[in-house]
């Protein structure tokens, strides 16, 4: 059976009917949930409507942040524990191996007597020696951080891209976003820019429902006139 990904219409309704009860089920969020780490729980607070976009409130474990995610980025399926990787058993450490040891035949010398001892010279007077300064060691070169601009663009229409510059090259060259990544990224930085990006997309989102609506009277009005002709 091939492993399911997110939620499905039927999961949405079934942790609604939880929530309706009191109870405030688990999820796990997927690889495609932004920012947030595959396999990690978190705790449904709402499901709010109209279904669409990032309609599913959670609290991530181990925060108090309440963030609102879609249904490719949650699941219900809870991840395998991590298996630990076995250790190898220690190799066996063989006893050292006992040598003898032969002592060569050494013949006894003829002992000489002894001769006198000479009288011990006068010990030199200590000279002082001037102190050693240490050599100073060269300052440490504080790496630089180059500057890294990154640069979020919009058409208008719904299309974003993404840019980035380190320092005064370009790392990143413009590259086309889904506008869910854009607002759950703009939902981690300030109130200020989740606000502009989300009447961006509020404004892209009203364009796209005029341009259906038109098309639905076009069709229509194509409908009628194909009825007209007796087809």
């Amino acid at each position: 059976m091939a492993k399911k990904s997110g939620l499905s219409v039927e999961d949405v309704a079934d942790l609604r009917a939880q929530l309706d009860e009191g109870t405030q089920p688990m999820v796990w969020f997927t690889a495609a949930a932004v920012g947030m780490e595959e396999g990690r729980s978190a705790k449904l607070l709402a499901v709010t409507d109209p279904p669409e976009g990032d309609f599913i409130q959670v609290r991530p474990t181990g925060s108090k942040d309440e963030m609102s995610f879609g249904l490719a980025e949650l699941t219900l399926e809870k991840p395998p524990p991590r298996k630990k990787p076995a250790t190898p058993p220690p190799a066996p450490v063989e006893p050292p191996r006992e040598t003898e040891v032969i002592h060569p035949y050494v013949p006894e010398a003829p002992v000489k007597p002894a001769a006198p001892k000479p009288k011990p010279a006068p010990a030199p007077a200590p000279v002082e020696q001037a102190p050693v300064k240490p050599a100073r060691k060269p300052a440490a070169k504080s790496a630089t951080v180059p500057e890294v601009t990154v640069t979020l663009v919009t058409t208008g229409e719904g299309e974003w891209s993404v840019e980035v510059l380190q320092g005064t090259r370009r790392a990143v060259k413009p590259t086309p976003v889904p506008p869910a990544a854009v607002a759950q990224a703009a939902k981690l930085l300030t109130p200020e820019v989740a606000e502009i990006v989300e009447g961006v997309l509020n404004a892209a989102r009203a364009q796209q429902l005029a341009r259906v609506e038109q098309l639905r009277a076009e069709l229509e009005a194509a409908q009628k006139a194909l009825e007209d002709l007796g087809a």
